[in-house]
């Protein structure tokens, strides 16, 4: 028996076609260095239109690359809504790739347009030689733009179309964007979402299991267009009629506290780093009015649990962890504690990587291949698939990471039975030490609990007797000076003995990938090279 329902495609013209004709009034604001500009939803959509016209003319037909080397604002708004509806491929940019990967992906991906910021001009200076397919770039603002040779203006593009567009009819199934990991080794890889996949990771997204943002929120964007989709979050406020706050490249602790009261913003979402920052920030800004902000959404890696408390306890506000990959649209696992969860046992499920949305499944497998229970004891990699997940990565052949319909994830944890993952380590970064491994990220989130500690990462050195032992690299706190045996001290009755860290190092800061996780290569290179001054103790008694 066949259904009778309407063999409607899942598009993001429908998307667009949404926010533009229900939520008209609904605004995205962009923050410059010296104020905002705001535009309404009907706005944007008509700049979307002229902006789908314009590249039109320029010779951009279905399927064809456009790049957007772009901060969070207005401009890359339209841009998201305006290139897939089109039929072509969004292809966001990261600004801080470093320029050998920078030209790969343009290069890779075949980008036929690059819609830029003026203000990043001198990082694309860097690779416009090597690109092989680049035919126009378009400018957004005014900037040198003399090395490029032939440029187009952004408004001026626009201004010569008029509004009004009439979007085709596509298959849900085409691409619609693309986007490329940011690992730190090898060559960066491209993941194509389809309309379907996007629009499905959008109903999830909006979800109330999820984030579950209506009309009545003001959601701040600080999480990079370019990484990832943003979360998704471009597409979720669209569709919902959420006020866009987008901050560019304004993303200091300082400036946050300021957007946030001058904006009223009642959600946003951003790395653990961020949100740190922000917290050093407001204790130089007592003052500061967060009374607006509800919630946050933290991921991109672990979040501590003395962050989660902090946040509750200074700026007034529920900090959300969320789990996902560039792989998986990102959204995978979302967490909020369960309703029947007491209230002194919330931050028991707040510290874990999230609960699993509707949409994805999530299975945790032994390295002999076998399948694990999820009793919540049980360790070994997450495999997972769903509509919005890749079964592969674009002109790449990677087998070592699909097993037979699953995405293996590289994350190392275990999962329970009401569907919460806890995940202990990357499969890169976990300890293996005389025959057990060593959770780098709970080590991590135990030593940032203490109130000298900025930062913390924990890398695995080399041990004559054990193979492998953790070393912490600490950012102490402004003004703070702890001392190694101290924090060794503070680590009694939250590890086990043999777990307990002896080497120690100090830094000044926890170097960053591109989108701000922390960057261990780095630091095991630097370790590699004797440019750490290691602390060494000795074991703590049993």
């Amino acid at each position: 028996m066949r259904s009778t329902m309407q063999d409607f495609q899942l598009l993001i013209s429908h998307i667009l076609r949404h926010g533009q004709e229900i939520h008209g009034d609904s605004e995205v604001v962009t923050v410059n260095a010296d104020g905002y500009a705001t535009a309404s939803f009907t706005e944007v959509a008509g700049e979307a239109e002229r902006l789908a016209k314009a590249l039109g003319r320029l010779g951009v037909k279905g399927g064809d690359r456009v790049g957007t080397f772009l901060w969070n604002n207005q401009a890359h708004m339209a841009a998201y809504l305006a290139v897939p509806s089109m039929g072509a491929v969004l292809h966001t940019l990261n600004v801080r790739l470093f320029p050998d990967q920078l030209s790969y992906v343009i290069n890779h991906a075949e980008d036929k347009v690059i819609v830029a910021d003026a203000s990043l001009l001198a990082v694309l200076a860097n690779v416009w030689d090597d690109l092989k397919t680049v035919e126009h770039l378009i400018v957004v603002g005014d900037g040198d733009t003399e090395r490029f040779g032939t440029t187009l203006s952004f408004d001026e593009l626009l201004g010569a179309e008029d509004p009004g567009y009439d979007w085709p009819a596509l298959d849900e199934r085409d691409a619609a964007a693309m986007c490329y990991t940011s690992g730190t080794t090898g060559n960066p890889k491209g993941v194509v979402y389809s309309h379907r996949s996007t629009y499905l990771h959008t109903m999830a997204h909006t979800a109330a299991v999820s984030i579950g943002m209506t009309e009545r929120d003001r959601l701040l964007v600080i999480v990079p267009m370019f990484h990832a989709n943003a979360w998704g979050t471009p597409y979720s406020c669209w569709v919902v009629g959420a006020d866009i706050v987008l901050p560019q490249s304004f993303v200091q602790g300082e400036r946050l506290l300021t957007i946030i009261e001058d904006q009223r913003v009642t959600l946003s979402c951003g790395v653990p780093t961020v949100w740190n920052d922000l917290l050093r920030a407001l204790a130089s800004s007592p003052g500061a009015d967060l009374s607006s902000l509800e919630s946050v959404t933290c991921g991109g890696s672990a979040v501590p649990r003395a962050l989660i408390e902090a946040f509750a306890d200074q700026v007034g506000a529920e900090m959300i962890q969320g789990w996902g990959m560039t792989e998986t649209s990102p959204l995978a696992a979302f967490g909020r504690p369960p309703a029947d969860c007491p209230q002194d046992q919330e931050i028991g499920y707040r510290v874990k990587a999230g609960r699993l949305v509707p949409g994805v499944e999530v299975r945790v497998v032994a390295e002999d291949g076998s399948i694990l229970p999820s009793d919540g004891e049980a360790v070994g990699e997450f495999e997972i698939r769903g509509p919005w997940v890749t079964a592969s990565y674009y002109k790449d052949d990677d087998p070592n990471r699909f097993d037979d319909g699953w995405l293996r994830t590289g994350d190392v944890g275990s999962l329970d039975r009401r569907g919460y993952m806890t995940i202990s380590d990357r499969t890169k970064d976990v300890i293996k030490s005389g025959g057990e491994w060593i959770s780098s990220v709970e080590i991590e989130g135990l030593v940032m609990g203490h109130p000298d500690v900025f930062e913390a990462a924990v890398i695995a050195v080399p041990d004559p007797r054990w193979d492998e032992r953790p070393l912490v690299c600490v950012v102490p706190r402004e003004g703070a000076k702890p001392e190694a045996a101290d924090l060794q001290a503070f680590l009694k009755d939250k590890v086990a003995r043999w777990a307990t860290p002896e080497r120690w190092s100090f830094i000044d800061a926890v170097p960053k990938t591109s989108v701000g996780k922390f960057d261990k290569k780095l630091l095991r290179a630097r370790y590699a090279e004797g440019d750490l001054d290691v602390v060494t103790l000795d074991r703590p008694p049993a």
